[in-house]
């Protein structure tokens, strides 16, 4: 679509139908994905269609096959499994079902379809469409379609979204469900590990992976497991004796708890399964250490989806109707997938062929291939766990080079799990670590002690900073840092924090005018809920906050207030709300100026509104959101859900908006108010933080090293080229290391915010989902590429 059309969005639609369906087994998410496939289509113009029960619906036709409201979708987003059911479906398999099934769209008008499913449900797609005009030509000898409806249903556009807890199918760097899935493992784990820590105990995890070891892996690097067996990558001929040793040393250096995480279909290099009962008997017989075995099973499809999986949900299913809309006769059926944090268009056969290769080389012993073909995103996440679990601890003291690693800033979760990673990496790579206490200010005062293997044992799961962090920045204080440089001999600095930690790393590149002894690398890792630092899409910490806002775990106890009950969060709230009269929650979060957090949670929570101080707002605007509201009370709808950014305005507070809400409802709705505060900087790491934490140390130390060795000039450190003091960001689809220097120009230092945040281009779908008339941009839309240029890149977490 040219740019000169994408205004045109709304009437895109016109004279078509879609229809949704959700295929194979359920994932948390996928009712998001179908709410923004309804309301994009009916915002498009297009009528839409709900298939119930899958491809089984399909073929059977009749009640099956609904057509859906705008209201029909209400109250789904938070909701876990598929809310238009799932079916697995030997008809469509044979040509018969097919047949029946090309009849049951031909005669709705229906020539759109939004599969949602595994790769199995999308090759069955594909093969329908392959097939379509082949089944119009007999439905039309045999009278049961005319010719003129067959020339209107001439072809079948077709696009997947894929929807499996596994993380399965190759060309997506997340499948919808993943993530949910991994919070309800972590959870399990969390809660274990408290328990076997009172004991000494040895816990065998098995989680879901028939084929794929991604969840696993993951919820190992999650939780700081000791080892994982994933059907992949099967361990050497020896490891029996390898994992016995392994555990009986993390015993020796004190550990109380030993975690072994195995993925169900895990095998040696025979192809004969490992399972969790052979690790269990090895481990009481070698070692005789009290060993439980916990299978996970379908809880991990269970609960409310996570905000990521909201968010990824709501985004591919917007994707999906433009890629529908947009496509022709001559386009290849193609899945929508997410690589970085961009959507992008796939050929889907040829992302069906990649995953089938992935079995096939496992089948043909091709191991190392088996990872390739998974993508980046499984390789960095193996390569990062080899090191950290199968790398034996360097004893002596002392080192190669003297790195010092320190938390600035606001507390972020997923802090510790980023000094865990690097303190770790560094013993390994043969260095001497120290940690910094409090920030600049400890930096300043000698708060610096010298970690060991063991200092960061635990420390994965951990919200908070355990090493303290202060938002002081080092420009008064820089004489004083410079001779702690000089007397601990610290040749290198890892600054893990928000936008203090980048406005402190300018201030020592100024300083290195003036101070030889600042002229050593430094990278910055940006951790603020905030997620306001210049040169990255994402910071550790605010996939937590977004969590804290929008899913039921929080607020226990702070909203008594509101006179409805003990409300946790936005789910909760609006619960409560649909449950009671009509009623309107007003939110504040926090995030500074930043509008991140607001935007993501009303995205994710399904708010009404999202006030932030990026796009501007008037009383007018206030005005046609309390308009809008009214008319949404007159509808089956019955709460509404507005969010206001801490800062977005100075004058139109939330007291102020809560005041006018009040008002102008008078006699429609009651409205209610919650500031959320600093519960949102607290709570445990979500697994996305977590593993971004673990997987951000790692490539920060290993580009440490490089520095070091570099700077490396008549027997001192010498760094004072622009390059030696970088962020460490995610931009697109790769991490890059940029210069504190060259991102000055990005940034707005007054309101402490990148010039150009990429999420903003979501605000449109917020809007569009709560029903707003609004232009659509579509020049951003993704366009088809190939699976082997995506992979040639670096995709990051």
């Amino acid at each position: 679509m040219t740019h000169e059309e994408h205004h045109e969005a709304k009437t895109l639609g016109i004279g078509k139908a879609i229809a949704v369906l959700t295929s194979g087994g359920d994932a948390q998410g996928m009712n998001a994905a179908v709410r923004a496939v309804v309301r994009v289509g009916i915002f498009t113009g297009a009528r839409v269609f709900f298939v119930h029960e899958g491809y089984q619906g399909l073929v059977d036709g009749g009640e099956h096959i609904r057509e859906a409201t705008w209201e029909s979708v209400s109250m789904m987003l938070q909701l876990g499994g598929t809310v238009i059911g799932s079916a697995r479906c030997k008809d469509f398999r044979e040509r018969e079902g097919r047949l029946r099934a090309a009849h049951n769209l031909v005669k709705r008008g229906i020539t759109n379809l939004c599969v949602i499913g595994g790769d199995g449900s999308l090759t069955g797609a594909d093969t329908f469409r392959s097939e379509w005009s082949d089944l119009l030509n007999d439905l039309q000898k045999d009278g049961k379609i005319t010719a003129e409806e067959a020339t209107k249903s001439s072809y079948l556009n077709i696009v997947g979204l894929v929807g499996s807890i596994d993380n399965d199918f190759c060309g997506t760097d997340m499948t919808i469900g993943t993530d949910s899935a991994l919070h309800r493992i972590v959870e399990i784990v969390d809660a274990i590990t408290t328990t076997a820590q009172s004991h000494q105990r040895t816990f065998v995890l098995e989680v879901m992976g028939r084929h794929c070891g991604y969840l696993a892996l993951v919820t190992s690097l999650s939780c700081g497991a000791d080892w994982v067996f994933i059907p992949e990558c099967p361990p050497d001929d020896d490891w029996e004796e390898h994992l016995c040793r392994r555990l009986s040393e993390t015993r020796t250096r004190g550990s109380r708890l030993n975690i072994i995480i195995v993925a169900e279909g895990a095998i040696d290099k025979n192809g004969k399964p490992i399972t969790s009962e052979d690790i269990k008997n090895l481990v009481v017989k070698r070692l005789g250490y009290d060993t439980r075995v916990t299978v996970l099973g379908h809880v991990q499809r269970g609960g409310t989806p996570s905000a990521f999986d909201r968010i990824l949900g709501s985004r591919m299913g917007v994707e999906a109707v433009m890629a529908l809309l947009e496509g022709t006769p001559d386009t290849p059926a193609c899945v929508v997938s997410l690589s970085g944090n961009q959507a992008v268009r796939l050929p889907l056969m040829e992302c069906v062929q990649v995953t089938k290769d992935v079995t096939k080389a496992m089948d043909e012993k091709r191991f190392d291939e088996a990872i390739k073909l998974r993508g980046r995103s499984f390789m960095n996440n193996w390569e990062v766990y080899k090191l950290l679990a199968h790398v034996r601890p360097p004893v002596s003291k002392g080192g190669l080079h003297t790195v010092a690693v320190m938390n600035v800033g606001a507390p972020a979760a997923g802090m510790n799990a980023a000094v865990r990673s690097t303190v770790r990496i560094g013993l390994i790579q043969g260095n001497r670590v120290l940690v910094v206490h409090d920030g600049f200010e400890g930096l300043a005062k000698g708060q610096i002690e010298e970690a060991g293997w063991s200092y960061v044992g635990g420390w994965t799961g951990q919200g908070g900073s355990k090493l303290g962090t202060k938002r002081t920045l080092p420009k008064k204080n820089l004489e004083q840092i410079s001779a702690n440089i000089t007397k601990y001999n610290i040749q290198g600095l890892v600054i893990i924090g928000g936008f203090e930690a980048y406005t402190g790393g300018l201030e020592l590149m100024e300083g290195r005018k003036q101070f030889d002894e600042l002229c050593i690398p430094f990278v910055v890792i940006p951790a603020t809920v905030s997620n306001n630092v210049p040169g990255s899409d994402f910071s550790i910490g605010a996939d937590t906050a977004l969590n804290t806002i929008c899913t039921e775990r929080s607020l226990q106890c702070s909203v008594a207030s509101l006179n409805a009950g003990p409300y946790e969060t936005c789910d909760r709230i609006k619960q409560s709300a649909a449950g009671t009269k009509r009623r309107v929650f007003i939110i504040e979060t926090m995030g500074g100026y930043c509008g991140y957090l607001a935007t993501m949670a009303g995205l994710a929570a399904g708010a009404d509104a999202a006030y932030i101080f990026e796009e501007p707002f008037t009383i007018r605007d206030l005005q046609v959101n309390v308009e809008h509201l009214v008319q949404k009370m007159k509808t089956t709808v019955k709460r509404g859900l507005v969010l206001r950014n801490e800062k977005c305005n100075e004058n139109y507070t939330t007291d102020f908006i809560f005041n006018l809400y009040s008002e102008e409802g008078k006699g429609i709705f009651d409205s209610r108010k919650n500031v959320l505060g600093h519960m949102q900087q607290g709570g445990s790491p979500t697994p996305f933080d977590r593993n971004f934490a673990t997987k951000m140390g790692a490539k920060a130390m290993n580009w440490m090293s490089g520095k070091i060795k570099e700077s490396y000039r008549n027997g001192r450190i010498f760094a004072n080229t622009p390059d030696s003091g970088c962020v460490l960001g995610m931009r697109k689809r790769a991490l890059v290391f940029q210069p504190v220097t060259e991102l000055k120009d990005q940034t707005d230092f007054e309101h402490r915010i990148p010039k150009e945040q990429w999420w903003l281009k979501l605000r449109p779908i917020l809007k569009i989902l709560a029903k707003y008339e609004i232009d659509l941009d579509t020049s951003d839309h993704a366009h088809l590429e190939h699976i082997s240029r995506k992979r040639s890149g670096e995709a990051a977490v």
